[in-house]
């Protein structure tokens, strides 16, 4: 490429850099969490950094984080409780190739069982179960997002012949809701079902498992298999994520259909540098570290409820979540803000490097740019926000 191409490149770089640097201070919590330092890895950016087939598994290579892999996967099995001998995981592409690892360790294991999901799951769970050719039903969930599980039941009630697959959510991506595993097991007492599996998404899950907040959702609550983000909550400034599961499992679905092989990760190869900024997040942070960026999210979205709520702007907050719902405001002010609009509502994800100034700013914005709009009946966001929200 000559001078002119160059240049060209150069450019377009610099334009991309500085809207980048522009729209830092109105993030308002999506994709992801952010204010953590990776900028001491930045020579590891020159190495070509791939983790092959099983993180176990040996390897003639030495351009891999693997070591650094489990490091990650002992740290998530640790937060969610798996039997300190029963573990096993790796570093994903993100949530959702943890969703379809769990949910193709499901089929392993039931190739005719029927996958139960709320109307609150994330898209990617639905892409997986049809990807994966698996039968679905979906379940109502509450108002406040959680699964329905006197619905869970009914519809169950109806398929018992059949294995059951049901997807939890540890923070759904609109309301923040956390699905209580425990009570969904006791749905599997009463209909008497021996032949049963959870998978939890808890992408936006890490801070309540953090706060031990209820209800439980994790491997000691009957998880068979759950999935993490390393963006959400995390911030690395890629999607990134693990799945975790008990090495029993992995061992029987590793029996059952890819036998004397070591490639029994979804994707074969994959990107040791996600690896690498998981591993140095969670050195630097530490659990108490993590601990405190739950704390200042969960802090700041109950002080952005409190504002709104002063302001006479209708508002609500899910008690488990860093998510904050809202009535939308003007269109000028939700694009400056990077905000979504669904059936006239908003969000706000007071995840980690939202700051309070932030906060400020925008509850000073909305206040100059519009008086509060209480509306005379409930309106109803989909997925369902509470009445109390209107």
């Amino acid at each position: 490429m000559g001078s002119a191409g160059d240049d060209a490149t150069a450019a377009e770089l610099a334009a991309l850099l500085r809207a980048l640097e522009q729209g830092r201070s109105r993030r308002t919590g999506f994709p992801g969490g952010s204010g953590f330092d990776y900028r001491p890895l930045a020579p590891f950016l020159h190495h070509e950094l791939t983790d092959p087939g099983d993180p176990d598994a040996g390897t003639t290579a030495d351009h891999h984080t693997r070591a650094m892999e489990r490091e990650v996967v002992e740290f998530f099995a640790d937060l969610f409780h798996a039997p300190t001998q029963d573990r096993w995981g790796y570093v994903t592409t993100g949530a959702a190739e943890g969703n379809l690892y769990g949910l193709y360790a499901a089929r392993v294991v039931y190739p005719d069982g029927m996958v139960y999901l709320s109307d609150t799951a994330h898209p990617s769970v639905t892409k997986a179960v049809e990807l994966l050719d698996m039968s679905s039903v979906t379940i109502r969930s509450l108002p406040g997002g959680e699964l329905d599980c006197v619905d869970l039941r009914h519809v169950m009630d109806r398929h018992r012949t059949r294995p059951a697959i049901v997807v939890a959510t540890a923070g759904t991506s609109t309301t923040g809701a956390v699905d209580d595993v425990r009570q969904i097991h006791r749905v599997f007492r009463d209909l008497a079902l021996s032949r049963h599996y959870v998978h939890t998404d808890a992408a936006y899950g890490v801070h309540a498992a953090l706060l031990a907040t209820e209800p439980g959702f994790d491997l000691a609550d009957g998880a068979d298999s759950i999935s993490v983000s390393g963006q959400e909550f995390i911030g690395t400034p890629f999607p990134s994520g693990a799945v975790i599961l008990r090495r029993s499992l992995h061992e029987r679905v590793t029996r059952a259909d890819t036998p004397g092989t070591t490639e029994t990760v979804v994707g074969g190869a994959r990107n040791g540098h996600a690896a690498l900024l998981l591993w140095y997040a969670l050195r630097r942070l530490g659990t108490a570290g993590l601990r405190g960026r739950a704390e200042h999210a969960r802090d700041l979205a109950e002080y952005l409820v409190r504002r709104l709520t002063e302001l006479g702007w209708p508002t609500w907050r899910n008690p488990h979540g860093y998510t904050v719902l809202l009535k939308a405001p003007p269109a000028e002010l939700a694009n400056r803000w990077r905000l979504s609009i669904v059936d006239g509502w908003t969000r706000v994800s007071c995840l980690p490097g939202v700051t309070r100034d932030q906060v400020d700013r925008f509850l000073a914005e909305l206040r100059e740019g519009a008086a509060p709009r209480v509306p005379a009946q409930p309106t109803r966001l989909r997925p369902r926000v509470p009445a109390t929200a209107a």
